[in-house]
């Protein structure tokens, strides 16, 4: 079994490594690909990534290479997680839109349209040129924001299934606070990606027992810092949303807090600096334990599960993907592209049957699918006056002199990346 990482280079991939070398019985993989054009970085990687395979006794063949065509020659799957732009463009979308007192991040608001902009046209060349290579491979999409790189994909006719790691990372907090497995922990996850709530957490799968309430009574202080959102908030749902809610919850306080210290960006960059030194150590053949900072928990696992199920491995029957929505949340279009629980084997994914949607979080998640339906079209067709419409529509702008401001700096912040700007 061959795979392919486009991104290779990135300093997330030894957490990917770490991944495939432990649970190499679930995903037994005999060739893996890195791919990337940043030669220095990847050869630092792809290093490390041999000895990972070497120290865990993992006989796979590690290929490192700058050539797109040669990576995906042959690949069973080819898991995306590239940065158009790198942790410089990161750094603008993160600081820019605070001009307009709006928050800077880098998967929502203006800062996320920022990068879908630069993102999809790069990501469907390569899925075309993935297909070319091997029509039947499938795409495994880690790169931000992920829905919106998930449903251009899926429009384009590509083998494609979304990942984001916000939703194992809450099994295994879970898990942990309720002293079982992971495997035992199922959630009731519904939404959009980064845009998701958890409105149940079923011990044993999709008709479990619902603990949640047990878990907020008992733990509801912890998991509430974790999200730095008040206590009284949780209770007052009755869920956990993810701690991208926060951007909307606290919309106003986070965007003082962001005035007043460096960039998350500039902390990364830095953090990079420091691992890609490390990496270059040829004593060090274990990922170390500052790329836990880095972001991205839980990664390779969820990567692991969902490729050996897709290519008819022991993985998971139900894990939470990006993926259409094709009825699911009857208020949507069946294109929108949701995260959820779904049914994943080589067939693809299919999301399980869901309980009806609070107006609460059903509105939400409509206003930022048509958000994200505006990001397309803009991402794909370009054009001053379609950036401007995805920005009106979103929640987290909404005004129109705001949205002309943000259009006005998004494309003079991304000119070089923006074919028509």
């Amino acid at each position: 079994m061959k795979l392919a990482v486009v991104g290779g280079g990135s300093t997330y991939t030894p957490e990917l490594i770490d991944g495939f070398a432990r649970l190499r019985d679930t995903l037994p993989i005999t060739e893996l690909a890195l791919v990337d054009p940043a030669a220095e970085r990847l050869e630092l990687v792809g290093g490390l990534a041999r000895r990972i395979f070497a120290k865990q006794d993992h006989d796979g063949k590690v290929v490192t290479t700058g050539d797109l065509d040669a990576g995906v020659e042959g690949a069973d799957a080819v898991l995306l997680q590239l940065r158009v732009g790198g942790q410089a463009a990161r750094e603008q979308d993160e600081t820019w839109p605070l001009e307009c007192g709006c928050v800077g991040q880098e998967t929502t608001g203006a800062g996320g349209l920022a990068k879908a902009l630069r993102t999809v046209p790069v990501v469907l060349d390569i899925a075309e040129r993935v297909r070319r290579a091997n029509p039947d491979a499938w795409i495994i999409d880690f790169t931000n924001p992920v829905g919106i790189v998930t449903r251009a994909l899926l429009r384009a006719g590509h083998k494609a299934v979304g990942l984001c790691n916000v939703a194992i990372g809450f099994q295994r907090k879970f898990a942990k606070l309720l002293g079982v497995t992971p495997s035992e922990v199922h959630l009731d996850h519904v939404g959009l990606n980064h845009l998701t709530w958890e409105r149940a957490v079923r011990l044993g799968g999709p008709e479990g027992e619902d603990v949640l309430p047990r878990l907020l009574a008992g733990h509801g202080d912890a998991i509430a810092e974790d999200l730095r959102l008040p206590r009284p908030v949780l209770d007052r749902l009755g869920v956990v949303p993810s701690y991208y809610l926060r951007y909307f919850y606290a919309h106003d306080e986070v965007v003082r807090e962001l005035g007043t210290k460096p960039s998350r960006a500039a902390e990364v960059a830095a953090m990079e600096r420091e691992l890609l030194e490390m990496y270059g150590d040829p004593a060090l053949d274990e990922k170390p334990a500052l790329l836990a900072k880095r972001g991205g928990a839980f990664y390779s696992e969820a990567a692991v599960d969902l490729a050996a199920s897709l290519l008819g491995g022991g993985g998971s029957p139900y894990q939470v993907v990006n993926t259409y929505n094709g009825g699911t949340l009857p208020f949507l279009p069946d294109d929108a592209v949701i995260e959820t629980q779904a049914a994943v084997g080589p067939h693809g994914a299919t999301p399980l049957p869901v309980a009806p949607v609070d107006p609460l979080y059903a509105g939400l998640i409509a206003n930022v699918t048509a958000y994200e339906d505006l990001a397309l079209e803009a991402a794909l067709h370009g054009g001053r006056n379609r950036v401007f419409k995805a920005l009106l529509a979103h929640p987290l702008v909404g005004q129109y002199a705001y949205a002309d401001g943000l259009t006005d700096r998004l494309i003079a912040h991304n000119r070089e990346h923006l074919a028509w700007a």
